[in-house]
């Protein structure tokens, strides 16, 4: 998956965050919907796969989850 077909993604990967976690985590799930995903990655950014794309935005949304509870 190459960066372009990342920024088409993302939105449906922050959408399939929102379907399985809490409802109080949804305003950290904002700030997620809010960033650009072309601040995200490069033109030279690459992902073996869907899964690996996928994962990355889950570590972003994880690292934000833990920034909140600090």
């Amino acid at each position: 998956m190459d960066a372009f077909e990342f920024v088409y993604s993302y939105d449906k990967f922050i959408e399939e965050i929102e379907q399985v976690i809490r409802p109080e985590l949804l305003p950290i799930l904002e700030k997620l919907k809010e960033t650009d995903p072309h601040d995200l990655v490069t033109p030279e950014t690459w992902f073996v796969n869907t899964n690996q794309a996928r994962g990355f935005v889950w570590s972003l949304f994880l690292q934000h989850v833990r920034k909140s509870q600090e």
